[in-house]
């Protein structure tokens, strides 16, 4: 069965979403700063190279994440750090909405029945390839709230904020974890893998 990855920045003390939204704490946004070393660039990229299908929060599509990186594969072709944008454009995308009625994007489908339905229907399909989450906050929460994740990928930045959101709000039983890797890179972005327990 394919695996549901949740990919998110992260802050030291455990926020993907701090409370002062105006807080530059990311080594890497979607901007022309990217401070990441050259071996965190690899990784990430590697990442997209287990994968076929992303699955896309409606706001994070309408923010223009395809549009973002489509540039960016026509603007740095022959730069293997951008390989992952030629990725996003040729992989199947799907929407998990249900406040839109079609697809504006190529490659990209929308999925409006329930979210636990939809996600268990990708995972069943056929083949050894991945799906890769991308979205905000509150995506990546109602996904972990409903169980649907086998593999986290948390991109620790170093950076603390102070107060804000985690996807983990289970306050009564919490949330057990498996380490699956562990990796400190130059720039002092950490990135830890983990399984549910």
């Amino acid at each position: 069965m394919r695996k549901l990855i949740l990919q998110m920045q992260m802050s030291v003390d455990g926020f993907v979403s701090p409370a002062n939204g105006g807080l530059d704490w990311q080594l890497w946004g979607w901007g022309d700063r990217w401070a990441w070393d050259d071996g965190l660039k690899d990784r990430f990229n590697a990442v997209f190279e287990g994968i076929d299908t992303l699955l896309l929060s409606r706001p994070i599509i309408e923010e223009g994440y395809l549009d973002h990186w489509g540039r960016a594969a026509k603007n740095f072709p022959a730069n293997r750090h951008y390989a992952f944008a030629r990725k996003v454009i040729d992989a199947r995308k799907v929407v998990l909405t249900d406040k839109l009625q079609a697809s504006r994007w190529p490659r990209t489908v929308v999925a409006r029945g329930a979210m636990a339905d939809e996600v268990n229907a990708l995972k069943r399909e056929p083949g050894d390839r991945h799906i890769l989450c991308i979205g905000g906050v509150g995506f990546a929460s109602a996904l972990v709230a409903q169980g649907l994740v086998d593999e986290f990928q948390f991109f620790v930045n170093p950076t603390a904020v102070g107060g804000g959101r985690s996807v983990f709000h289970d306050t009564r039983k919490g949330h057990r974890l498996r380490l699956l890797d562990s990796a400190a890179h130059e720039c002092g972005v950490v990135v830890n893998r983990y399984a549910p327990a």
